[in-house]
């Protein structure tokens, strides 16, 4: 604890000098690749020195890229970025302790269920830690960023930062998606008419890659809309409006071309929720505008879908989502390729929901999903029901369902909890007059949130580490109330 303290007080430009003449050995004799993963490991540990806000802004920027780069001792770059986090926390031991949040207590009750599901399961315990870990992690970027925004003289700088770092990360992902939909470069596994592909990105899946860009485009679109609301036209006003627009574009487009009906789906519910959270702020014509909106978008996509003008694998892909929206037996349905990808799905919730039934108190345990979908115990009494799918796709899709089946009744209402408590969050302050910043962080944040829970319907998007990107966003949504004892006047610039 002395150590980091004596640390942080010390000339940061003796910091950066011997950081630099370190930099230029490793440049000197190591090969490129050493060399480059060392340079950015002593880049981050002197970002972590001078401000630790650095720290968590790496690792939402890590996100993207935990997958392309290996560290030395195997870590991902996330993992690397999750320990000067930790690190850097344990610096910060010696300042006042934050007030609690809502979202943190109930994020701790949900991780110590989860232990205890993990505890108790009949299968694989180390499955059980390791899922339990990996929401660990989530609390650790939830405590760093609630204590970085702690200090009121700081907090609008660091805002600043956590909310570039959480556009520009996925804006880049986003750009790399459309360009492997444009060009047609992917797996044959996601290639749809046309010779084109699913944009998948930098994470791997175009589920999990549109249900990225669900957590990205709502905070984009709400700062947009502070922005304009301030109506000052001052000299940063274009050029950050500029980039705002291309950041939205960009997250949108790659949602777009990721093909995900359940992205889709999770995008309309997350924008008619924050409608619905504003109108009161907002008033009638809130309302109005946005019921006009939803219903000249229904009317001329019904129009596009009757006329042939929009393209078969996108007019396909929109009439099929009813179909996932239908519950049925799997087991007495006959296989067709039209109707594949439907019948796997409900495959998987069949099974979550005889696993539920079996453990209905604490579930199989965290992250035993695919070994219990495997056992003839929850697949009939032969699992060829199943066939084709003798092997699990890892989640039941839809992750209400899913954490029920691994954590049971208890674990499910813990993980309720912990979302009602976030959006008890985002009701108490959008119920206040801010300034711009904040407006943008409450309106993106619900449309973050409203749209997470709409695509976890159909997917489970707590997986790759995304839950740094969320973890950082309810922070931000938690820590409205501080550093703002003084409202500035409306019409402050962002």
């Amino acid at each position: 604890m002395q150590l980091f303290s004596i640390a942080y007080r010390a000339d940061q430009r003796w910091i950066w000098l011997i950081g630099a003449g370190l930099a230029g050995l490793l440049l000197a004799f190591t090969p490129p690749l050493v060399a480059a993963s060392w340079l950015l490991s002593i880049t981050a540990l002197g970002l972590a020195i001078c401000d630790p806000v650095w720290p968590v802004a790496l690792a939402v920027l890590s996100v993207p890229f935990q997958q392309l780069v290996t560290l030395p001792g195997g870590l991902s770059v996330t993992q690397a970025c999750l320990i000067v986090v930790l690190l850097s926390l344990f610096r910060q031991l010696s300042q006042p302790w934050p007030a609690l949040k809502p979202p943190g207590i109930a994020l701790v009750i949900f991780i110590w269920m989860l232990a205890l599901s993990a505890a108790t399961t009949p299968l694989s315990r180390s499955e059980a830690l390791k899922e339990t870990l990996r929401w660990t992690t989530v609390l650790l970027i939830y405590t760093a960023t609630v204590w970085v925004l702690q200090d009121p003289s700081r907090i609008s700088w660091r805002r600043k930062v956590l909310i570039t770092c959480l556009l520009v990360a996925p804006s880049i992902t986003a750009l790399i998606g459309i360009g492997q939909f444009l060009t047609g470069i992917g797996p044959e596994s996601f290639a749809i008419a046309g010779g084109r592909v699913r944009a998948y990105g930098t994470i791997g899946q175009p589920n999990s890659f549109a249900g990225y860009m669900n957590q990205a485009w709502p905070l984009a679109v709400g700062m947009i809309v502070a922005l304009i609301e301030t109506r000052r036209r001052s000299a940063q006003f274009w050029p950050i409006l500029f980039a705002l627009c291309i950041a939205a574009g960009s997250l949108l487009g790659g949602l777009l071309t990721s093909f995900s009906r359940g992205g889709w789906v999770g995008a309309l519910i997350g924008g008619l929720i924050t409608a619905i959270v504003f109108a009161g702020r907002y008033g009638r014509t809130m309302v109005i505008r946005t019921g006009i909106t939803v219903l000249l978008i229904s009317i001329s996509s019904i129009l596009l879908l009757q006329s042939g003008i929009l393209p078969p694998a996108l007019s396909n892909r929109i009439t099929s989502i009813t179909d996932n929206l239908r519950l049925f037996d799997p087991r007495h349905v006959e296989i067709t390729p039209s109707n594949f990808a439907i019948v796997e799905r409900m495959a998987h919730l069949h099974a979550a929901w005889r696993m539920l039934q079996e453990r209905p108190l604490l579930g199989i345990g965290p992250g035993n999903f695919s070994i219990a979908y495997e056992r003839p115990t929850y697949s009939g009494s032969t699992p060829t029901w199943i066939k084709p799918w003798y092997h699990s796709r890892g989640h039941a899709h839809n992750y209400y369902l899913h954490i029920a089946a691994e954590s049971g009744l208890i674990g499910f209402s813990a993980y309720w909890g912990f979302i009602g408590s976030i959006w008890y969050c985002i009701i108490r302050a959008a119920q206040q007059t801010h300034h711009a910043l904040i407006r943008g962080i409450i309106l993106g944040g619900t449309g973050v949130v409203g749209a997470l829970n709409g695509h976890n319907l159909f997917e489970n998007l707590h997986v790759l580490n995304m839950g740094i990107q969320f973890g950082v966003v309810i922070a931000l949504l938690a820590t409205l109330d501080t550093g703002n004892t003084i409202l500035p006047k409306p019409k402050e610039e962002l």
